[in-house]
């Protein structure tokens, strides 16, 4: 049984403008909505809506609508009944034409905390009951790579035969296919720690604690990876935002994301790489790219622990080790190539006691098995080739 993540906790990439989809569960206090996209030269303007129902004439609860009219503002409102409120204009536009943005909806008791780029922008209050959201609207010029529903809550049988059949009771066993650790996690939450460590998880990670219950108690114990980017103890991710309404004090991945560094990269890899310790890089591939590279090095030694060589005119990604000076064997078969010309990526590469697990935009890519037996003392990331970076989290 490979794994697929139930409803609302599967990132959806490359939605077509305009998008109507459905908030699986809908929305609760602790629920984040993370969107990542990019914003064209010419726009005039978008909106992002939350509807309480699943057509366009459904009630808004919160209308967000940035304009590029010269005067450049974003507008908040709400509309009922087919009539709209009294429009909130924050005169400060926190998009660039022609740049990619992150943005995250954080849904709290006072009302939709919004985040561009991970500073604050607005916090817009409820007007109309939160339990009443249950869809997503996006139109407008604008370009998104990425929407993804943190913390949505599944119904309880659907939460029950996910949870019988991620323990293995049902369809068959895991086979192996959680791929990378929902790991240390299920355990924490659960209902008050199954206890399992269950090594396989969505990409790089556990949700922690609060799988089928959701964000939980600060999700749980263990958020080593984390959906986008990692932990959401302690705010979005990994510290963006103090705090997720839900008690949330568990160290997460730690670190504050990089975002857009330039390309080469090289950094010195906080704390060093661990089993269960995840990096995520998010990107694109530029047109007329031919060769990226991501190395895990040992600063003392300058070997590379893993070489990971995504070759974009041959359409394979080539992976290696350099230790002693002396380059070993390379690994080429991969079920796909996410690496292609004009194509964003959402990549996690976990680390664990035998090797490194990769996937991308959700997909289980490739595991390399560790060859340097000191994987440990792994404490420099670098990125070089053609590629843009959009944010690095640890």
């Amino acid at each position: 049984m490979s794994f697929v993540a139930p409803p609302g906790y599967q990132p959806i990439y490359g939605p077509r403008i305009p998008y109507l989809g459905p908030i699986y569960g809908g929305l609760r206090e602790g629920v984040s909505i993370y969107i990542q996209g990019s914003i064209p030269e010419n726009i005039t303007r978008f909106l992002v809506n939350l509807l309480c129902g699943e057509s366009e004439s459904s009630d808004i609860a919160l209308h967000f609508n940035p304009r590029f009219d010269g005067r450049d503002k974003v507008v908040f409102n709400s509309c009922q009944g087919g009539s709209w409120g009294s429009e909130n204009k924050i005169r400060d536009m926190p998009f660039r034409k022609g740049q990619a943005f992150e943005m995250v909806i954080m849904v709290n008791s006072q009302g939709y905390q919004i985040k561009v780029n991970g500073n604050d922008f607005y916090t817009f209050e409820h007007r109309l009951p939160l339990n009443r959201v249950c869809a997503l609207q996006i139109a407008g010029d604008v370009c998104i790579q990425t929407i993804n529903i943190i913390g949505v809550r599944l119904p309880v049988p659907e939460a029950f035969s996910f949870m019988l059949s991620a323990f293995g009771f049902v369809g068959g066993g895991m086979g192996g296919g959680m791929g990378g650790g929902m790991g240390g996690g299920m355990g924490g939450g659960m209902g008050g720690g199954m206890g399992v460590s269950i090594q396989g998880g969505y990409p790089g990670g556990g949700m922690g604690g609060g799988y089928p219950g959701g964000m939980g108690g600060g999700m749980g114990g263990g958020m080593e990876g984390g959906y986008p980017g990692g932990g959401m103890g302690g705010g979005y991710p990994g510290g963006m935002g103090g705090g997720m309404e839900g008690g949330s004090s568990l160290p997460g991945m730690g670190g504050q994301p990089v975002y857009n560094p330039p390309v080469p990269y090289s950094n010195m890899i906080p704390g060093g790489m661990y089993p269960k310790r995840t990096i995520i890089i998010r990107g694109m591939v530029p047109y007329g790219a031919e060769k990226i590279a991501i190395n895990f090095k040992v600063s003392r030694s300058r070997d590379i622990a893993f070489h990971m060589n995504p070759r974009v005119r041959e359409g394979i990604v080539v992976r290696n080790s350099m230790i002693g000076g002396n380059w070993g064997q390379e690994d080429r078969e991969a079920s796909l190539n996410p690496f292609m010309e004009g194509q964003y990526f959402d990549m996690s590469i976990r680390c664990g006691n035998q090797r490194f697990k990769v996937f991308v935009n959700g997909q289980h890519l490739f595991d390399f098995v560790h060859r340097l037996q000191s994987f440990n003392e792994v404490d420099m990331l670098e990125i070089e080739g053609d590629v843009q970076i959009s944010y690095i989290h640890f």
